[in-house]
C-alpha cells in the first residue's frame, strides 16, 4: 500500500484501486477536539479538490477535500457515533471515507511521507 498527502493535509492510503482518505495527525491537531465528522454518501462522484466531508471541532468547521477522483465506496460510519476516533487515530481508525479511484494517474501530484513531513516543517 502507498500512501499520499496533500498540502490540505489530507492523507489518501491506495491499496490497488481503492483509496481510503482521512486528515493527518498534523491537522486534528490544529482543529482541536472533533465533535462532528459529515461524510460522503456511498456512490458519490467525487472530483481530485472537491469538497468531500466536513469536520467540526471546538475550535472551528472545515471541509476536507478528495485529494483524488472517484466513487465513494463507504463512508465510516463509526465517525457518526465516535469523532474523537479522528483525534485519536486520524491515520487510522479515524479515516473518513473509501473511494474507488477513477484516475490513479492524478496521485503523481501528491507528496510522499517525506515530502509531507518537510512541507510541514516548514508550516
Amino acid at each position: 500500500m502507498s500512501r499520499y498527502f496533500t498540502e490540505e493535509h489530507e492523507w489518501i492510503e491506495v491499496d490497488g484501486e481503492v483509496g481510503t482518505v482521512g486528515i493527518t495527525d498534523y491537522a486534528q491537531g490544529q482543529l482541536g477536539d472533533v465533535v462532528f465528522v459529515d461524510v460522503p454518501a456511498e456512490g458519490r462522484e467525487l472530483g481530485k479538490g472537491d469538497e468531500a466531508a466536513t469536520v467540526e471541532s471546538v475550535k472551528a468547521a472545515s471541509d476536507v477535500y478528495a485529494p483524488a477522483s472517484g466513487t465513494v465506496l463507504e463512508g465510516n460510519a463509526a465517525l457518526t457515533d465516535t469523532p474523537e476516533l479522528v483525534n485519536s487515530d486520524p491515520e487510522g481508525d479515524g479515516w473518513f471515507f473509501r473511494i474507488t479511484l477513477s484516475d490513479p494517474v492524478e496521485l503523481e501530484a501528491l507528496m510522499d511521507e517525506s515530502a509531507y513531513a518537510a512541507f510541514v516543517a516548514k508550516l
